[in-house]
């Protein structure tokens, strides 16, 4: 939320603070390649509220280098942002983020005009935008790989030099993740027609500079509902609620039918863990807590079988084949699927946990040593990716715990 918001407010008309922003690696990332666009962004000492002085669409710099590091949302929203401008970027990041698909981005955003490839041809960045300017016009892109394709170029398309028509060619994964991005836009003051498969964004409508909220982290929080789930104890998060903008709220939807007691309160969400039965969820629109719930299966009563998540193989690391491997490690049953995995119950065993350069492998596989001896997580500081302080807040519920 925090970075579909900084791309609004930086081509916004008029100047934004941003209250409540995720301070993680992702973000600074964003924030670095902002300014080296050439936008004006300053933030407070906690690094939760920013300003940021508005471009009106049009992009200062001619010419940037940006090192977008590992992220996602940083990468495929700027390379479609960047289009607006004129003249030559390049985006690169970490040897993984060379291994990410970004080519049907490109190839989208070649049907409005604009120059774009993959440097070394691999349909993978670093990406070289050669700028003039969106066109607008008819669109295609393909949905099935990952929704911020289709998000970052809808956060661009109201600057186009005419509307734009997106179609998403084939099926979209991760569909709650682009009403996210539609309701950011929204907030801003950019109104979209959409039925998810066709999306229309007028030309000449723009953003405007505004104050604007963003919400905890509802991908974060899975873990600390997990945390409930595995210890049987009670977790209250504060700042969420059953209609929050993020999809990933619904995780509190699979606790429940795995045995969990979940309240939904005017500004919070309270789960107290239960007796745990394994569940079939089909997680397409909440891929990002498919390693969380993988944790909590362990501990159920039966098999636990995830499917329709084929497209987080492109994530960080191949999220299908990384879990399966550690739990495995852990002396866990489990089966991995093209599209999904099966993770039977049983005794769980000491092991070391690689993490992948993964944050959710980190705090996801965190959650097995909540209740199971021996659980040593390697290279803990990857969670600063978008989590920094992920572990002193662990540690922190389990002195309220006692």
């Amino acid at each position: 939320m925090t970075n579909r918001a900084l791309v609004c407010a930086a081509l916004a008309k008029g100047d934004s603070e941003l209250l409540g922003a995720l301070d993680s690696e992702d973000t600074r990332v964003m924030l670095d390649s902002l300014r080296r666009l050439g936008l004006g962004i300053s933030q407070d000492s906690s690094g939760e509220t920013l300003r940021v002085q508005g471009c009106n669409g049009k992009i200062p710099a001619a010419k940037a280098d940006l090192y977008v590091a590992n992220s996602g949302t940083t990468v495929r929203f700027l390379a479609a942002t960047v289009a607006l401008g004129s003249g030559e970027f390049r985006l690169d990041g970490t040897p993984r983020m060379r291994q990410r698909p970004i080519g049907d981005l490109l190839d989208a955003l070649r049907q409005c005009g604009t120059e774009a490839e993959c440097e070394q041809g691999t349909n993978c960045p670093p990406v070289v935008i050669r700028a003039k300017g969106l066109a607008g016009g008819k669109t295609e892109i393909a949905g099935n790989v990952s929704s911020q394709f289709l998000s970052g170029l809808l956060l661009a398309a109201p600057y186009a030099n005419r509307s734009t028509e997106i179609v998403v060619r084939g099926e979209l994964v991760s569909k709650p993740y682009v009403e996210m991005t539609l309701a950011v836009m929204r907030s801003f003051g950019v109104s979209t027609e959409s039925d998810l498969q066709r999306f229309v964004v007028p030309s000449g409508a723009g953003y405007e500079g505004r104050r604007y909220e963003i919400e905890p982290d509802a991908s974060a929080a899975s873990y600390f509902f997990a945390a409930a789930a595995v210890t049987g104890g009670t977790i209250t998060v504060e700042g969420l609620t059953k209609n929050a903008l993020q999809g990933d709220v619904a995780f509190c939807d699979c606790l429940e039918r795995m045995g969990c007691k979940v309240v939904y309160r005017e500004n919070e969400i309270e789960v107290t863990g239960g007796k745990l039965r394994g569940i079939e969820a089909n997680m397409n629109a909440i891929s990002d807590t498919v390693q969380t719930l993988a944790a909590v299966a362990p501990f159920a009563e039966g098999p636990t079988v995830i499917t329709d998540v084929g497209h987080i193989r492109h994530k960080e690391t191949d999220r299908i084949r990384a879990v399966v491997a550690e739990l495995r490690k852990c002396g866990i049953e489990a089966e991995e699927f093209e599209d999904g995995m099966k993770i039977t119950p049983g005794p769980i065993s000491p092991a070391r946990i690689a993490t992948y350069d993964d944050h959710r492998m980190a705090m996801s596989f965190a959650l097995l040593g909540l209740k199971a001896d021996g659980i040593e997580i390697l290279d803990p500081d990857c969670t600063g990716k978008t989590y920094p302080k992920f572990f002193e807040d662990l540690a922190r519920l389990k002195t309220i715990a006692g």
